[in-house]
């Protein structure tokens, strides 16, 4: 026999405050009666609502629309000081921490060199700890008003009784970086996977918003997804949901970071697009110089050097092929294209993935879909890392998170 469930008065008025907070929080400011009509809460509820939320400080007034014979309206919106949040990104060469009020306006920032040593996953977290202190100190913002700490890293993030991170990148197999990290026992700690929280990230403030069917596409050091379904991000069965970049388009191809051969990271990842252009050319590149410099130098090289072309030119048929892919396989209405390497190789690829797309894809799902470039750059990283403690803010109604150390919570957009 099912068991049934029950729903209290404090669970229903719990999930009525997320709903009208969540709805302030991506389409605000609101008049009271727009917010009846997008959550579809009686007036009486969204006023009585409301008025809790405003008493928590949750909600502020933010002006009035003129009322044609009558008073009026009042604006709402979610406090920007009634809490902040932490957004820490760490990845194979750098780490990148920043404070954030519920605008989504930058307090402090810091950015780091994350050096072959520092990978060790203990010296990384007391890295990651070291930083946190640093922007709180900065920003000048009470630790008791910290909402929560999110935590964005590459490669699969396991959201059990325990977060485990296995990021080949970084040398690092099922590694328990909540228990490391010293923070998670006096702030509350969220983890997950980069390409997702800067798929979250474009989804509520870039070129995402908006959209209910969506692909995120992040091309970094790294390749990898975030695939939003009904609005959400989806997680998959053990939150691995989205390694795009470790789908085979080449059977035996290019040996890939993971181990495997022929993975797409192997083709359009930053790292694989010098090392192809190195292989082709046998000149070798600036050994002191990054990524980010090394690959911004080959796409500015393009245009008259027809080595750099080909290498560009074949990133861009790998990459139109991978979303003719995912536009096959989820028949999404709308494709991001991001990271730093997505966007460094942005404007010059553009047109000719498009095209691709169009010839690699099936037709009816191919007409559904646009394919952009994302809009908040390489801010997306730490935005969507610090979304993480503001997600579970909205979702339980503007409470507190209580957990030390939960998994990353995305809301509806």
């Amino acid at each position: 026999m099912p068991t049934r469930r029950f729903t209290t008065v404090h669970d229903l008025r719990r999930n009525h405050r997320a709903e009208l907070l969540s709805a302030l929080y991506v389409d605000g400011p609101l008049t009271r009666p727009e917010l009846s009509a997008a959550t579809g809460l009686s007036a009486g509820t969204v006023s009585n609502v409301v008025n809790d939320l405003i008493d928590a400080g949750a909600v502020v007034e933010a002006g009035a629309l003129d009322s044609s014979g009558g008073r009026p309206r009042i604006l709402l919106r979610v406090s920007p000081t009634r809490g902040y949040a932490i957004g820490v990104s760490i990845g194979p060469r750098h780490i990148q921490a920043g404070v954030f009020d519920l605008a989504m306006t930058e307090l402090s920032r810091i950015d780091q060199p994350l050096p072959a040593e520092s990978r060790d996953p203990e010296q990384a977290a007391r890295q990651i700890d070291a930083v946190t202190d640093e922007v709180i100190r900065t920003a000048g913002v009470d630790r008791a008003q910290v909402l929560g700490l999110g935590v964005g890293v590459s490669g699969v993030v396991e959201h059990g009784d325990e977060i485990l991170v296995s990021a080949p990148t970084m040398g690092w197999d099922a590694v328990p970086l909540a228990r490391l990290l010293q923070h998670g026992r006096g702030i509350p700690l969220f983890i997950d996977n980069g390409a997702k929280n800067m798929g979250q990230a474009e989804l509520w403030f870039g070129a995402g918003r908006g959209a209910q069917e969506a692909v995120v596409a992040l091309l970094s050091s790294g390749v990898g997804a975030a695939i939003v379904t009904h609005g959400n991000v989806y997680q998959g069965a053990s939150s691995s949901a989205g390694e795009w970049g470790h789908m085979t388009v080449e059977v035996g191809g290019r040996r890939c970071g993971c181990g495997a051969r022929g993975c797409l990271e192997a083709y359009i990842g930053a790292e694989a697009i010098i090392d192809r252009y190195r292989q082709l050319t046998g000149r070798r590149t600036d050994p002191y110089a990054d990524d980010q410099t090394v690959l911004a130098a080959i796409v500015a090289a393009a245009p008259d050097d027809p080595e750099a072309r080909r290498v560009i030119d074949e990133t861009a048929l790998y990459l139109g092929t991978g979303v003719a892919n995912l536009i096959n396989l989820i028949n999404p209405e709308r494709i991001i294209i991001g990271g730093w390497a997505g966007l460094l190789l942005g404007d010059q690829i553009l047109p000719a993935v498009r095209e691709i797309a169009r010839e690699n894809a099936l037709r009816v799902p191919y007409r559904d879909a646009t394919i952009h470039l994302a809009e908040l750059g390489v801010d997306a990283a730490i935005v969507g890392a610090a979304a993480l403690p503001i997600a579970e803010f909205l979702r339980t109604g503007g409470a507190a998170a209580q957990t030390p150390a939960v998994s990353g919570v995305m809301i509806r957009s």
